[in-house]
């Protein structure tokens, strides 16, 4: 529930930080039609989710009996997004993008991703915290974390009409497979430590034996 919230806010939220952000960055100002972002993102993102629990509620015995493989369907799904939204990017003819800065965009991306997962762990892992290594390790990923199906559809909202549409999309391109690959670097290391200060807490909270004189 926590990461769904989370994704869902972070999208309606960079509606209002995008503007902002030009504004700061290329000292121009942009207007944004919020009505029109606001109707076509509900359509793509609430309407679906609640379509999906409403159906989930007739068919939730049959999906526990099957088990169909949703996983590796989301999977196959979320790998066509990406190659087709690369290939949309990079096929276009008036992306003016050399090599030198997009080493330099990888380069910033990774850099970020790392910042942002070190500081949520410390926010998260601080002394007066109430969080559970499961939680730090939640925390981690899914506050830092973006994905292609929702960015994408976004910026063509937000950007409708923008020729340099296929140039703004490329950090979000990098950002999302970069994510992968540090969560899949991380994972192993996140894991032991979550499984070493769970047994850490469990041996503070278990109660003394009594010392007989």
């Amino acid at each position: 529930a926590a990461a769904i919230f989370n994704s869902a806010f972070g999208s309606f939220l960079g509606i209002v930080i995008t503007p902002l952000l030009l504004l700061l960055f290329l000292g121009s100002s942009s207007s944004v039609p919020f009505t029109s972002i606001f109707s076509q993102l509900f359509m793509t993102v609430v309407v679906p989710l609640i379509i999906g629990q409403i159906v989930r509620r007739y068919i939730k015995d049959w999906l526990e009996r099957k088990k169909p493989p949703f996983g590796a369907i989301s999977s196959c799904v979320l790998l066509m997004i990406i190659y087709t939204t690369f290939c949309d990017t990079f096929a276009n003819p008036n992306i003016d993008l050399d090599k030198f800065s997009l080493i330099i965009i990888v380069f910033i991306i990774f850099s970020l991703q790392m910042s942002f997962m070190f500081l949520t762990f410390l926010f998260s892992t601080r002394n007066n915290s109430t969080f559970t290594p499961a939680d730090t390790v939640a925390i981690v990923f899914c506050s830092t974390h973006k994905s292609l199906t929702l960015g994408i559809p976004m910026l063509k909202i937000v950007f409708a009409g923008y020729e340099h549409l296929s140039l703004i999309s490329v950090p979000l391109l990098i950002y999302h497979p970069a994510q992968i690959l540090l969560g899949s670097l991380l994972v192993p290391t996140i894991k032991s430590w979550m499984v070493s200060r769970q047994k850490a807490l469990k041996l503070t909270r278990q109660p003394k034996a009594p010392v007989k004189v």
